[in-house]
């Protein structure tokens, strides 16, 4: 037995592949086996199955998958060779010995290889280890987000495989043979440059000049045109080297030091000062404010090393392997200015410190550094200040550094025109703060980092942003291992994984809670955890002496205007996790534009993050943060977004069910806000339900604790057309919060209002005792507050209930007596619902023309633009009445044309009920594939 994921996802036996099946359950395959001998949670298989919000039932779909590959490998004889497939609560282990798994077995080549001493030796392990691979990763999978990251990884291991090949061959002196494995993979990979500068050296040194400078030169087309960069330092050096002529002939025609090599040959005159013309002599003013382009500055102090004022490298840096990526990509243009910029305290200085460090010989001609402080309680240094510290160190005597900035900035820029420069400007401010101080060589890279996105750089100065967020758990517990030792924090992984969690990530964070630990050594991580868990005192316990979050982030407000730090402060209150400008306005008693020019300047400044168009949210220190800013306006706040939500649901409602009525009266002290959001659609209506559905949650849930219990039901019953349409998405826990709120009020109205929606949606759930219980109460509460269509609603559900428990003679008449209640109103959504139901259970009773007679009734009271769902169930009675009174042409034709309906508004339960009916009369293969898509849809893709 064989497990590949190097190409199509198989498990190879003695007698072939087993029949894995569709994509989903080879996808559940390879996330086992990417996970081998480690238990995968179910939401982890969740993430690579589905994309999109996952279905109801994907628990139930994975379990089906799981238990099917249980089977084939317990057919296959796997328990012979080491290999099960466990249950482990919530998650699902697959052991395997690791010789089995063919991943496993080229990492394991790959190390062998790295141990061989000879390049021979080193040649037959890689090409081993190649051999392995068929295709592509985890071809015939899902292709989710996880999955495709893993894929990813490991083509990017099996190309980094290749460069070593090609190395081991060049080693042998088989360059020919090291060009043949390359070229493969460059036209496969036109835009990976390593890729293209080792075929260039092995084209190179194998006599192929020409060759290699046409693969240059269609490299960098390739780039500018689909990416607008320059070639990266690794293929410019090789373009270099070839023009030079090392490794080989050169070619006819590119002799060294030729135009376009970037230099002059070592010992030839520079540009303008052939043998002849005027040389500089010493002492002739060479350090002036204007130099010479053709005079070599001085570029070194007196100790002769080149110019470095980086400060220390950071110490404990970890993760950021995507940051340093972009960071590199972003430095390979033509003077490139690369902007970090982030929160306070996520690392940027530290990011950029350590990519200044690590290759120093990229910068041969130095690397400044200067703190812009634009962020400090100290005043910033004025632009004359950092220019004269950058020309000092750069050999400028004091008496020749210009006294004005645009002469130093001049000189400064001349002095750098022919240099390879790192300058690193911290803590910027804004982009005005940061232009005089730009290198003007090409070949000078500019790095500044900031808390604002400083657009402006962007665009005068083409500055390339990377972006800095939050740390990953797993890098963050590996920083506070750099500073506690790692036997401190494998002794409580979980506690480490949780403070990571409640530092959200910040390093700042992360370094003073490491910091507070470090001088307890008798602490427990867990214990330190505890304290921080008190949202109340968090924020006090990540401050040590003049460093912590609070300071950091008070240095960041003090440069926002007063709007948008009342915006901010408001924020601070807000119950939910995201928040648009109408939500903001609300909190803060502005208005949508107000709000949202504020929200644009807090984001600017990284303290709100946009999280998709027009939604945002707030790091959780941040928000604790905002909090302490205006504490006293905690109670108006959440009125003013109870009360948004409420009108903004009210309206989504109002647009998604047209003909409904409203479910409540507005409480007494309503506090309208400034300006409601406008739905266009039902589509549109339904999405913000669907959005916001989470936030509601938690509004709600404020609501209740703060005693607010008549905004806390309104809130919940307003998402009543999402309910319906996603009736067993598990809305009973919000559902039994509205109904402590309305019996906390003993407002009978609201308390029938809420059980009618609950006792519904326990009886969709098959929880049927719970519903009639639930359900029973509801029609006499309605009547004693005066609700009369309230209690038309309640006993169509519980007839419903009833006719399900086999009371079908009780049922019916609950239906007629909501159908006359609501010809009483009049109101004719409620007739028809009760008109829908009834014929419903006619049929099931045997009266198919009652049936038939309801059904047409119905649709008499119903505009045209009724409820797609509504009208799908309502043809679906009348074409199955149709078939049950002999009529079975017309009855077919109302079964597909109630599918079709169905299909076309996306409601695939009532697609599948309606094509299942379809089969009972015709086996039309149009109708068999249409209801096995319906079923898949409604059963395995959600």
């Amino acid at each position: 037995m064989e497990f590949r994921l190097l190409g199509t996802v198989c498990v190879d036996t003695l007698t072939g592949p087993l029949p894995l099946g569709p994509a989903k359950r080879r996808s559940l395959l390879a996330a086992l086996l990417l996970h081998a001998n480690t238990p995968v949670s179910m939401a982890r298989l969740t993430d690579c199955l589905w994309d999109e919000e996952p279905p109801l039932h994907a628990r139930t779909v994975i379990q089906g998958h799981v238990s099917r590959l249980r089977a084939l490998l317990v057919d296959a004889d796997a328990q012979a060779y080491g290999v099960e497939l466990a249950t482990l609560g919530d998650a699902y282990l697959l052991r395997a010995p690791e010789t089995l798994l063919d991943s496993q077995r080229f990492e394991e080549l790959l190390m062998l290889a790295r141990e061989q001493r000879g390049p021979a030796d080193t040649v037959l392990m890689l090409k081993e280890a190649l051999s392995l691979w068929q295709g592509p990763a985890l071809t015939g999978t899902y292709a989710s987000a996880p999955l495709q990251a893993a894929a990813h990884a490991l083509e990017e291991s099996r190309l980094s495989t290749v460069e070593q090949l090609a190395r081991a061959y060049g080693k042998l002196g088989e360059h020919h043979r090291a060009a043949a494995v390359l070229r493969a993979e460059a036209v496969a990979h036109p835009m990976r440059e390593s890729l293209a500068a080792a075929l260039m050296t092995a084209l190179s040194r194998s006599g192929r000049q020409s060759e290699a400078l046409d693969c240059f030169h269609r490299t960098r087309r390739l780039l500018a045109d689909e990416l607008g960069i320059d070639p990266g330092r690794e293929l410019a050096d090789a373009y270099a080297r070839i023009l030079r002529g090392e490794g080989g002939p050169v070619a006819p025609g590119h002799t060294v030091g030729a135009a376009g090599s970037g230099a002059p040959p070592a010992g030839s005159p520079l540009p303008g000062a052939a043998s002849g013309g005027p040389q500089p002599s010493a002492g002739s003013g060479t350090s002036q404010a204007v130099v010479p382009a053709h005079v070599t500055p001085p570029l070194y102090t007196a100790g002769g090393a080149p110019a470095d004022l980086l400060p220390r490298a950071p110490r404990g840096f970890h993760g950021r392997g995507a940051e340093l990526t972009a960071l590199s990509r972003a430095a390979a243009g033509e003077a490139p200015v690369c902007l970090v910029t982030g929160p306070a305290g996520v690392g940027k200085t530290a990011l950029a410190l350590h990519w200044a460090r690590r290759t120093p010989a990229a910068f041969p001609d130095g690397r400044l550094f200067a703190d812009l402080r634009g962020f400090g309680d100290t005043a910033e240094p004025t632009p004359l200040e950092v220019l004269r510290e950058f020309l000092l160190a750069l050999g400028v005597a004091p008496r020749r550094v210009p006294e004005s900035m645009a002469g130093a900035a001049a000189l400064f820029r001349s002095l750098t025109d022919r240099l390879s420069l790192l300058v690193v400007l911290d803590n910027a401010r804004d982009s005005a703060q940061v232009r005089p101080l730009l290198p003007g060589g090409a070949d000078c890279v500019t790095l500044v980092t900031s808390r604002h996105r400083l657009d402006g750089l962007i665009a005068s100065d083409a500055a390339v942003p990377v972006p800095v967020d939050i740390l990953e758990p797993t890098d963050g517990t590996a920083l506070l291992a750099g500073v506690l030792g790692e036997e401190r924090v494998l002794a409580e992984p979980v506690a480490a994984r949780r403070l990571a969690e409640l530092c959200g990530g910040l390093p700042l964070a992360l370094r003073v809670t490491a910091a507070r630990l470090a001088g307890r050594p008798q602490w427990t991580l867990a214990a330190m955890a505890g304290e921080l868990a008190d949202e109340r005192s968090r924020l006090s316990y990540l401050d040590v002496e003049d460093t912590g979050v609070s300071a950091a982030l008070r240095l960041t407000v003090q440069q926002l205007p007063p709007d948008a730090v009342h915006h901010l402060g408001r924020l601070g209150h807000h119950p939910g996790g995201h928040f648009d400008p109408y939500t903001t306005a609300a909190l803060a008693g502005s208005d949508p534009v107000t709000a949202g020019a504020a929200l644009e300047r807090l984001a600017a400044a990284h303290l709100v993050t946009e999280a998709g168009p027009g939604r945002w949210i707030l790091h959780d220190l941040v928000r604790l943060y905002a909090r302490e800013l205006d504490p006293a306006a905690a109670p108006d706040a959440l009125i003013g977004v109870l009360d948004h939500y409420i009108a903004t649901a009210l309206a989504a409602a109002d647009t998604a069910e047209p003909g409904g009525e409203p479910c409540f009266v507005l409480p007494d002290d309503f506090h309208a806000p400034i300006a409601t959001r406008d739905f266009t659609d039902r589509a549109e209506a339904m999405s913000w339900l669907a959005a916001e559905r989470e936030d509601l949650t938690l509004a709600a849930t404020a609501a209740r604790a703060a005693g607010l219990d008549d905004r806390a039901w309104r809130i919940i019953l307003l998402q009543w057309p999402h309910v319906v349409w996603r009736v067993r998405d598990g809305w009973t826990p919000m559902l039994e919060l509205a109904l402590a709120a309305a019996v906390a009020r003993e407002d009978p109205y609201a308390e029938s209002r809420v059980r009618n929606l609950l006792g519904w949606v326990l009886a969709e759930e098959g929880r049927t005792g719970e519903a009639v219980a639930t359900l029973e109460p509801s029609p006499g509460l309605a009547r004693r507050a005066g609700d009369r269509l309230g209690e038309a609603t309640a006993l169509i559900n519980l007839a419903i209930v009833q006719a399900e428990q086999g009371g079908l003679d009780v049922a019916m008449e609950g239906c007629e007596r909501a159908l006359e209640l609501a010809r009483k109103e009049p109101d004719a959504h409620t007739g028809m619902l009760a008109l829908q139901h009834l014929a419903r259970m006619q049929l099931t009773a045997g009266r198919p023309q009652d049936a038939l007679d309801s059904a047409r009734t119905a649709f008499d009271l119903g505009p045209e633009h009724e409820e797609a769902a509504r009208r799908v169930l309502l043809l679906s009675v009348s074409g199955e009445a149709r078939l049950a009174l002999g009529a079975e042409v017309e009855g077919i034709r109302l079964l597909d044309e109630a599918a079709a309906e169905a299909e076309r508004a996306g409601y695939d339960e009532g697609a599948v009920r309606a094509l299942e009916a379809l089969l009972r009369v015709t086996a039309s293969p149009d109708h068999v594939r249409r209801h096995t898509e319906a079923t898949r849809r409604l059963t395995a893709d959600g």
